[in-house]
């Protein structure tokens, strides 16, 4: 064997020996079953507070009582069904679509960078979404329709991408590091046609705008949910078919080419699914930062980095983890809501420090 052979099999052999052991398939399915009960009990518990307490009885009838085949005598006010039914559930589910959405597209980023620090913002994607929105803020109010913000931010996001891919792609190639470049370059730029808008933008807007920014679920109907849902299982469900190969990519693209990978179709498919997804969340209830870096690094630090125990269990994590942020937003000073990008920040950053001071080291 040729010395620099040698060199590149050892180099392979140490990178792939950092993996942790994946876990088997009974232990991986019993804590994927603890993740998905645990993500139902916050589901139930964010239904049953708010200004109105719901008694947790009352709520499982409701919620049976909706099902096929299932007849509930019904004991509880009509008022009560209402605000489950088309206040509060859609504002949960929709809360816990976009933590899943944001969560599995921060843990795609990070690796296909193969950098821990890389999110949903690393590529300008959710600046784009931002001046969408802000535009569509802007627009007069004869032709601002109630769909037309989340139409532009998601138009703005898909442009975005691809003013970066078309900058970043070298011939046939798409070289990770040049993209970041792209990304950055146009995210600050965007940022500052925002700022600009915003300074600018009259008074009647400028609150809706501000508070769009910072992220909210306070105007969530059945509608959003609906819309946001087939983003959110075509993207997940495309990603976790390629867990293995964002494994086999975590050694370099050259190894991965070999061992039988198409590295840019992968790159691109995958890159399109994070934006999607990214799109799809951030469309409707506006920046939420933190998610897409903190969940997936989190359980990253926890049962380490093989992606295909990693996508599954950041979908979970990131979809309890922003239910449980929505319900103290509109809980910690109530009646007054709190924007749920305050709150990721506030509770992701030292969770996400306690981790890091836990672990004393970073595992990918």
């Amino acid at each position: 064997m040729k010395p620099d052979a040698a060199a590149k099999g050892s180099e392979t052999g140490q990178k792939l020996s950092s993996f942790r052991p994946y876990p088997g398939r009974r232990r991986r399915a019993l804590v994927l079953g603890i993740m998905a009960l645990v993500l139902i009990l916050v589901i139930v518990l964010a239904t049953a507070f708010g200004s109105v307490k719901i008694p947790m009885a009352t709520i499982s009838g409701i919620l049976l009582d909706r099902l096929p085949l299932v007849d509930i005598p019904r004991t509880w006010a009509g008022t009560l069904e209402t605000i489950i039914m088309d206040i509060r559930l859609p504002r949960v589910l929709l809360a816990g679509l976009v933590g899943a959405a944001l969560a599995i597209a921060g843990a795609t980023y990070q690796g296909l960078f193969r950098n821990p620090l890389a999110d949903p913002y690393f590529i300008g994607v959710v600046q784009g979404a931002a001046l969408g929105a802000v535009i569509g803020f802007l627009l007069p109010i004869g032709a601002r329709g109630e769909m037309m913000v989340p139409l532009f931010a998601f138009l703005g996001a898909v442009v975005s991408i691809f003013v970066v891919y078309s900058l970043a792609r070298v011939g046939k190639s798409l070289p990770m590091t040049t993209l970041i470049l792209a990304g950055v370059a146009l995210g600050a730029f965007f940022g500052s046609l925002v700022s600009y808008l915003v300074i600018n933008s009259g008074a009647s807007q400028i609150h809706g705008i501000i508070f769009w920014l910072m992220g909210s679920f306070s105007l969530t109907r059945w509608l959003e949910v609906w819309l946001v849902l087939p983003c959110v299982i075509v993207g997940v469900g495309v990603i976790m078919l390629f867990a293995r190969q964002l494994n086999v990519m975590q050694l370099d693209e050259e190894q991965a080419q070999q061992l039988g990978i198409n590295v840019e179709r992968t790159k691109i498919l995958l890159l399109a699914m994070a934006v999607l997804l990214t799109a799809a969340a951030v469309s409707f209830v506006g920046i939420i930062g933190f998610v897409g870096i903190i969940v997936p690094h989190a359980v990253r630090l926890i049962w380490g980095a093989d992606h295909r125990f990693l996508l599954p269990l950041s979908v979970l994590a990131g979809a309890i983890f922003m239910i449980l942020a929505d319900l103290l937003a509109r809980s910690l000073l109530a009646p007054t809501e709190v924007p749920v990008g305050i709150i990721t920040a506030l509770v992701g950053a030292p969770f996400f420090i306690y981790l890091l001071r836990r672990r004393r080291r970073v595992i990918f």
